[in-house]
């Protein structure tokens, strides 16, 4: 079965996800990569108001990131779903 992806910039706050794969030219691959956004990487949103950046918290780091970039950072989420939310 194959995983269904969904931009990061869809999950709400307290969804969690993992790192399926990054949209974008070389550069924007390279930076987010040293950020720590690498395939197989858990990564829940912490604040997203539906319009401008995105806070994500990633690798024991809380990261700020633009709409624009958020919908370039593709996620798996359980069963297909929205994400999960931490208890």
């Amino acid at each position: 079965m194959e995983k269904e992806l969904v931009p990061l910039g869809a999950l709400g706050a307290g969804e969690i996800g993992v790192i399926e794969e990054l949209r974008g030219g070389h550069g924007f691959v390279s930076r987010l990569s040293s950020l720590g956004f690498t395939p197989g990487a858990r990564i829940e949103v912490v604040q997203n108001y539906g319009h401008g950046p995105l806070i994500v918290a990633i690798r024991d780091s809380q990261i700020a990131l633009g709409r624009g970039q958020a919908m370039k950072v593709y996620v798996s989420t359980p069963e297909g779903g929205k994400g999960e939310r931490r208890a």
